[in-house]
């Protein structure tokens, strides 16, 4: 699992004078959006004034831009509307939450990744193809957790030599030595779960031979 957590790092840019920018143009509408639910409520400044306990001068001052808004006087108007303050601010519309990341292939094994950020949890839909290999335990930093969406999945761990079953699900801490792989019976289609530090990988010496295998 750690080739997949391995998987690209993306450089993190200085917000600077982009973010004061953006950060300038929302408070600039917020003077406008003021006036226009106030007017969409058939409300005056003095009655405003009064629900609020802001100024009249104070009011007007925020609806033509003269006033930097705040929260002292944003949430006061806004339980006079009976609004979010959402509504007031105008908060930026959420970004499309789709992961649309390409699958890779890593030792015969496909990963679509199911996170983008990188670093901490990451989430993997994995497909095991139908083969015959031999099992090679390794351990590194992190903890898995594996669900089985389709077909059956082998996992070793330590002394355990056990198989899954659609449905079934497994954790552990990867730092015990630890395979998961094909049946040779079928593919096998899973959803993996690893925690950070994956990239920390190297092999252990295999555990002893086993009277039964799977």
């Amino acid at each position: 699992m750690s080739d997949a957590a391995r998987a690209g790092d993306s450089g993190q840019g200085g917000r600077g004078a982009t973010g004061d920018a953006a950060t300038d143009e929302v408070l600039a509408e917020v003077g406008p959006r003021l006036r226009r639910i106030r007017k969409e409520r058939g409300a005056t400044l003095a009655g405003l004034s009064e629900a609020t306990g802001i100024s009249v001068s104070t009011l007007s001052r925020l609806e033509s831009g003269l006033r930097k808004p705040s929260l002292e006087l944003l949430l006061p108007i806004a339980r006079a509307h009976r609004v979010a303050l959402d509504e007031l601010v105008g908060a930026p519309p959420v970004g499309d939450p789709r992961v649309r990341a390409e699958p890779m292939v890593r030792h015969g094994r496909t990963y679509w990744p199911l996170t983008s950020r990188p670093g901490g949890l990451q989430a993997y839909k994995v497909l095991e193809p139908k083969r015959t290999t031999e099992p090679d335990p390794r351990t590194h930093e992190g903890y898995e957790w594996l669900y089985v969406l389709s077909g059956r999945l082998r996992v070793v761990l330590g002394e355990h030599d056990v198989v899954l079953e659609a449905g079934e699900a497994a954790e552990f801490d990867t730092r015990v030595p630890h395979w998961f792989g094909s049946t040779g019976e079928g593919p096998a289609e899973f959803l993996s779960l690893f925690g950070p530090q994956g990239e920390r990988m190297h092999v252990r010496a295999r555990p002893k031979a086993r009277s039964e295998e799977v």
